[in-house]
């Protein structure tokens, strides 16, 4: 430990773990090095992109680490340990630490995981909490294991799902937390408790088949997937054969064979005799745009089907 904190690594890559690493260096600690995903192609031009952690590291003139792979690189372990680190601090690396790199610092990997472990361990924990329609997430600070968000916590905190909130809302809140959470968790060395298995569930890494909307399941169900598939992969349907992404939707009254569209308001047919009416849509290589924009330059008349 230095003077003015600890010695730690930061192992992220998504804007989601950015404020925990600002807030890291505001703190004081002195961060050996930070490790990210590799550039990727991005953009119309494919240009190499460093991840935002990656960005905000450079902002803060900090070191950058971007190895391909861990699991079994052997070099990547022995320069881990030459950091000779108080702690790493991980938050959506994207990488899986294998022992030698969670048992090099002396108080371990200390993971940020967005949910109220052992509900929603996995890839997309805050994507299937709004999906589930749970009432309550949060975040948990756990000293990681070699198993799948298995570690013991040090500390949880919750927060609310209101009933209109959308994946990236959740997402903003819990990053803050976690930000001034991790601060917490180092200061004070709370003790380790054991994760129970009982209610222990997972959440996949999505896919784009996950924001297919099936309108033979109720207007509730496809409301919440509406709010938790954005803005990755997108909740959509087919229109006449096309993709059309919807952005936007709110609970209505109405029935009818599921996906038809009932009045020229863009109210849809749901499963169990509900619907839902389209808000804020968005055609391939096009605008978002309301509804109403969007049925003035492409009228969807009554009885047309949604696929």
């Amino acid at each position: 430990m230095t003077a003015s904190g600890l010695r730690l690594a930061f192992m992220g890559s998504p804007a989601f773990s950015v404020p925990a690493l600002r807030a890291l260096h505001a703190a004081g600690h002195e961060i050996a090095a930070v490790y990210a995903q590799p550039p990727r192609p991005a953009g119309r031009g494919q240009r190499e992109t460093p991840c935002p952690v990656h960005q905000a590291a450079l902002e803060l003139g900090l070191p950058v680490r971007t190895p391909a792979r861990v699991r079994k690189d052997a070099a990547e372990h022995a320069a881990f340990a030459a950091l000779d680190l108080d702690a790493a601090v991980v938050v959506a690396y994207g990488l899986i630490l294998p022992k030698p790199m969670l048992d090099a610092p002396r108080r371990g990997c200390l993971n940020i995981h967005a949910s109220l472990l052992p509900r929603w361990r996995g890839a997309a924990p805050i994507h299937a909490a709004v999906l589930a329609g749970d009432a309550e997430t949060g975040i948990t600070i756990m000293r990681m294991d070699e198993g799948l968000d298995t570690g013991p916590m040090l500390l949880r905190e919750a927060t609310p799902i209101a009933p209109r909130d959308t994946t990236p809302a959740v997402h903003d809140r819990l990053s803050e937390m976690g930000a001034r959470l991790i601060l917490r968790a180092l200061e004070t060395d709370p003790p380790a408790t054991p994760q129970p298995e009982a209610g222990a569930t997972y959440a996949a890494k999505l896919g784009k088949e996950d924001g297919r909307l099936d309108w033979s399941h109720p207007a509730p169900a496809l409301d919440r997937r509406v709010r938790a598939m954005a803005p990755w992969p997108g909740a959509y349907t087919a229109l006449n054969g096309e993709a059309l992404r919807v952005l936007e939707a709110e609970l209505t009254e109405g029935a009818g064979a599921p996906g038809t569209v009932l009045d020229a308001a863009l109210r849809i047919a749901c499963g169990d005799g509900t619907a839902l009416r389209l808000l804020r849509v968005q055609r391939a290589g096009r605008a978002a745009m309301e509804a109403g924009a969007f049925l003035r330059g492409s009228p969807v008349p009554p009885g047309t089907v949604l696929g």
